[in-house]
Protein backbone atom coordinates (compact mmCIF):
# COMPACT_ATOMS: atom_id res chain seq x y z
CA UNK A 1 0.00 0.00 0.00
CA UNK A 2 2.82 2.43 0.85
CA UNK A 3 4.53 1.74 -2.46
CA UNK A 4 1.29 2.49 -4.29
CA UNK A 5 0.92 5.78 -2.37
CA UNK A 6 4.51 6.73 -3.16
CA UNK A 7 3.94 5.96 -6.83
CA UNK A 8 0.74 8.05 -6.91
CA UNK A 9 2.55 10.91 -5.18
CA UNK A 10 5.39 10.85 -7.69
CA UNK A 11 2.99 10.70 -10.65
CA UNK A 12 0.96 13.60 -9.22
CA UNK A 13 4.09 15.70 -8.77
CA UNK A 14 5.44 14.97 -12.22
CA UNK A 15 2.08 15.55 -13.86
CA UNK A 16 1.41 18.66 -11.84
CA UNK A 17 4.71 20.23 -12.71
CA UNK A 18 4.60 19.18 -16.36
CA UNK A 19 7.55 16.83 -16.10
CA UNK A 20 6.02 13.48 -16.95
CA UNK A 21 7.37 13.51 -20.50
CA UNK A 22 10.77 14.79 -19.36
CA UNK A 23 10.93 12.01 -16.76
CA UNK A 24 10.15 9.41 -19.43
CA UNK A 25 13.07 10.73 -21.47
CA UNK A 26 15.46 11.45 -18.60
CA UNK A 27 15.29 9.40 -15.38
CA UNK A 28 17.18 11.92 -13.20
CA UNK A 29 16.13 12.22 -9.59
CA UNK A 30 13.96 15.16 -8.59
CA UNK A 31 13.49 16.90 -5.24
CA UNK A 32 10.47 18.83 -4.09
CA UNK A 33 12.80 21.63 -3.00
CA UNK A 34 14.07 22.23 -6.53
CA UNK A 35 10.78 23.68 -7.79
CA UNK A 36 10.27 27.40 -7.61
CA UNK A 37 7.02 29.30 -7.42
CA UNK A 38 7.44 30.33 -11.04
CA UNK A 39 7.56 26.65 -12.06
CA UNK A 40 4.17 26.04 -10.46
CA UNK A 41 2.69 29.31 -11.70
CA UNK A 42 3.70 28.57 -15.30
CA UNK A 43 1.31 25.62 -15.21
CA UNK A 44 -2.38 26.19 -15.74
CA UNK A 45 -5.68 24.56 -14.93
CA UNK A 46 -5.57 21.00 -13.64
CA UNK A 47 -1.76 20.78 -13.80
CA UNK A 48 -1.40 23.72 -11.41
CA UNK A 49 -4.14 22.33 -9.17
CA UNK A 50 -2.35 18.98 -8.95
CA UNK A 51 0.99 20.65 -8.16
CA UNK A 52 -0.58 22.72 -5.36
CA UNK A 53 -2.46 19.70 -4.03
CA UNK A 54 0.81 17.75 -4.02
CA UNK A 55 2.48 20.47 -1.97
CA UNK A 56 -0.41 20.44 0.50
CA UNK A 57 -0.14 16.65 0.80
CA UNK A 58 3.64 16.75 1.11
CA UNK A 59 3.49 19.23 3.98
CA UNK A 60 0.59 17.43 5.62
CA UNK A 61 2.61 14.21 5.51
CA UNK A 62 5.65 15.95 6.98
CA UNK A 63 3.50 17.21 9.84
CA UNK A 64 2.49 13.66 10.71
CA UNK A 65 -1.20 14.51 10.48
CA UNK A 66 -3.84 13.17 8.14
CA UNK A 67 -6.59 15.68 8.96
CA UNK A 68 -7.34 18.89 7.11
CA UNK A 69 -10.16 21.41 6.71
CA UNK A 70 -11.40 22.05 3.18
CA UNK A 71 -12.08 25.75 3.77
CA UNK A 72 -8.63 26.27 5.26
CA UNK A 73 -7.05 24.30 2.41
CA UNK A 74 -8.83 26.46 -0.16
CA UNK A 75 -7.65 29.67 1.54
CA UNK A 76 -4.10 28.33 1.76
CA UNK A 77 -4.20 27.55 -1.97
CA UNK A 78 -5.32 31.09 -2.77
CA UNK A 79 -2.66 32.53 -0.44
CA UNK A 80 -0.02 30.29 -2.04
CA UNK A 81 -0.89 31.57 -5.52
CA UNK A 82 -0.73 35.20 -4.36
CA UNK A 83 2.59 34.60 -2.59
CA UNK A 84 4.06 32.91 -5.65
CA UNK A 85 2.93 35.70 -7.94
CA UNK A 86 4.70 38.17 -5.64
CA UNK A 87 7.78 35.94 -5.12
CA UNK A 88 8.39 33.85 -8.26
CA UNK A 89 11.95 32.93 -7.24
CA UNK A 90 10.90 31.46 -3.88
CA UNK A 91 10.97 27.69 -3.49
CA UNK A 92 7.40 26.46 -3.94
CA UNK A 93 7.56 24.21 -0.88
CA UNK A 94 8.76 27.14 1.26
CA UNK A 95 5.93 29.34 0.01
CA UNK A 96 3.42 26.59 0.73
CA UNK A 97 4.84 26.13 4.25
CA UNK A 98 4.63 29.86 4.97
CA UNK A 99 0.97 30.13 4.01
CA UNK A 100 0.15 27.16 6.27
CA UNK A 101 1.28 29.10 9.37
Amino acid sequence: MTTHRQFVTVVALLSGLGLASAWAQDAKDRAVEQYLCKDVMRESGANRDVAIAFLHGFLLGKSGSSKFNLDVLHKQSDDFIERCLDNPGEKAVDAAAKVRN
